[in-house]
Parts: C-alpha cells; sequence; structure tokens
C-alpha cells in the first residue's frame, strides 16, 4: 500500500452524508438551501441589523428545521422560529413552517443533483408581536452541479460546487406584496481535495472545512435586497458546524454586518435503521 493511500484512509469519510452525486456531497448550508433530501435536524442562530421607521433595528433569530424522509426521495419538513428584537421591543415565535420536497434527478458522472417542492408559512401561527397574519406559498426549485468532471488539466477546480434555488414567494393576504426569492452558493470542498484530487496532507479540523459564499436574494415590488454570506462549513459524517458573515448588498437590506451560525445532524447517518429511515421504501 503507497503512502499516498495510506494517507488517504485516514481522512474520514463522507460517503454516507445525504445529498450525494457521484463523488460530490452537498453540505446543508445556511441560506439557500441544498438540493438534496434527508432524515435531519437543522439550528441556526442568525444577527443582523436592518433600517427601522426609527432607527435601526437588531433582530436575533433562533431557528429550527426537522426534515423527515417519507421515501429515500421525499421528505416532509417543519420549521420554527423564535426572533427577539428591538426598537421597538418584541419576542416570540414566528410563524410556522411546513414543507415537501422531492429528489428529482441525479447525475453521478455529472455531480449533478435537482429537486423540486413546496414550503408553506402559516400566517397566524406565531405572536401577534412578530409573526404575519397572512400565509406564504413558495413552490421551489433547488439545483447542485460539482466540478469533479473537469479534465485533468483542471483538477484544483474539481472541488467547486455550485448550488442554486429559486421560488416565488405568493402571500394570501389582501393587498400584500408577491416576492420572488432566490439565491446560490460558491463552494470549494477541502475534503473533496483530499480524497479526490491530491491529498495534500492537510490536519483535522482543515481536512474537513468547506469554504463557501452563499447569495440569498429577494425582489419584490421592484426593489432588490439580500447579502453575500461567506464563510465556511465543517462537515464530517453524522453532522456539521458553519459560520457565515451576512453583508447587506444595499441599505435596505441592512445597516451592519451580520451572522450565520449553524449546527446540523445527519440522522440517516446517526441512525439508519431507526430515526433516521425512511417512513416507507419506495
Amino acid at each position: 500500500m503507497s503512502v499516498a493511500t495510506s494517507a488517504l484512509l485516514l481522512i474520514p469519510s463522507l460517503a454516507s452524508a445525504h445529498s450525494i452525486a457521484g463523488d460530490r456531497v452537498f453540505p446543508a448550508t445556511m441560506a439557500v438551501d441544498d438540493p438534496g433530501v434527508g432524515d435531519e435536524a437543522n439550528l441556526v442562530y442568525g444577527h443582523q441589523r436592518i433600517p427601522g421607521d426609527d432607527g435601526d433595528q437588531s433582530i436575533n433569530t433562533f431557528n429550527l428545521e426537522y426534515d423527515k424522509l417519507i421515501t429515500p426521495r421525499l421528505a416532509f419538513s417543519v420549521t420554527g422560529s423564535y426572533d427577539v428584537q428591538n426598537n421597538p421591543t418584541a419576542r416570540g415565535f414566528n410563524n410556522f413552517g411546513l414543507g415537501l420536497k422531492y429528489l428529482l434527478y441525479v447525475n453521478e458522472a455529472h455531480e449533478f443533483m435537482t429537486s423540486v417542492g413546496v414550503n408553506a408559512e402559516l400566517g397566524g401561527t406565531g405572536s401577534h408581536a412578530i409573526a404575519d397574519s397572512f400565509s406564504t406559498i413558495s413552490p421551489t426549485i433547488y439545483v447542485g452541479k460539482g466540478m469533479g468532471d473537469l479534465p485533468d488539466s483542471l483538477a484544483y477546480m474539481r472541488p467547486i460546487a455550485i448550488t442554486a434555488e429559486a421560488a416565488p414567494a405568493l402571500t394570501t393576504g389582501a393587498g400584500q406584496p408577491n416576492a420572488f426569492n432566490y439565491g446560490f452558493t460558491l463552494q470549494y470542498s477541502l475534503p473533496y481535495l483530499q480524497q479526490h484530487v491530491h491529498d495534500l496532507g492537510l490536519p483535522k479540523p482543515l481536512a474537513n472545512i468547506i469554504p463557501i459564499v452563499e447569495v440569498p436574494l429577494s425582489r419584490s415590488q421592484g426593489q432588490t435586497t439580500g447579502t453575500v454570506n461567506p464563510g465556511f462549513i465543517w462537515i464530517n459524517r453524522y453532522g456539521q458546524f458553519g459560520v457565515e458573515a451576512q453583508i447587506p448588498i444595499n441599505r435596505a437590506s441592512g445597516s451592519h454586518v451580520g451572522i450565520l451560525v449553524q449546527a446540523h445532524i445527519f440522522f440517516d447517518d446517526i441512525a439508519p435503521t431507526t430515526i433516521g429511515k425512511p417512513l416507507f421504501q419506495w
């Protein structure tokens, strides 16, 4: 056995992670949803300051999402968040959300994956001080493409991946504006570099880090808002941890740089025969 092969065997395997297309593992991103489905729980803390009627408003959000596989390709999700804001001071649960997501197509050779889904924010289910009284329905498409099919001359670009999502946000409230939400991510996977391009001998935890930039955007009433989120995700077989800055693209998107912090658990890898098992094996 060669030294290089021995070194590769010491790198923690991500082969059981849920969002896989060939050799590509798409991590569970924080602001632009990944194209895969799985049994998982996701906790994200966010802090941001945005312009308000009486000056800047500080908002802290604790968001929890639980996804359950109905079949190996179909997942059901429940989301909820607790928000704390000032100017004016208010706190409480935002509206709860439900979702369905179906893994439509995977091309392993070209590391391509796409899913479709629908998400619904249920109006009136949250605190009157925080939540809207109307609902929002968002049919969504998700795509992901890894660059592992690039030629040998571009081998060090193979760890790059791009994901994206797009969704009209259709409100049920009379006179409430609709929106179009979209975004993309650019990733460079150091685990992919180590395992499928060249073992650089990176030490832990660096060998499991994916540097990433997410760009979530929204268009409504002729105005675009959003942020540019540089950061990183540390990933292993059972979960991941991530941190991103949130840089507003304009004044309407925020007045200061915010932050996102994520903790994510893969139940389909931790307990694949019990709580992480699909309800039906279709």
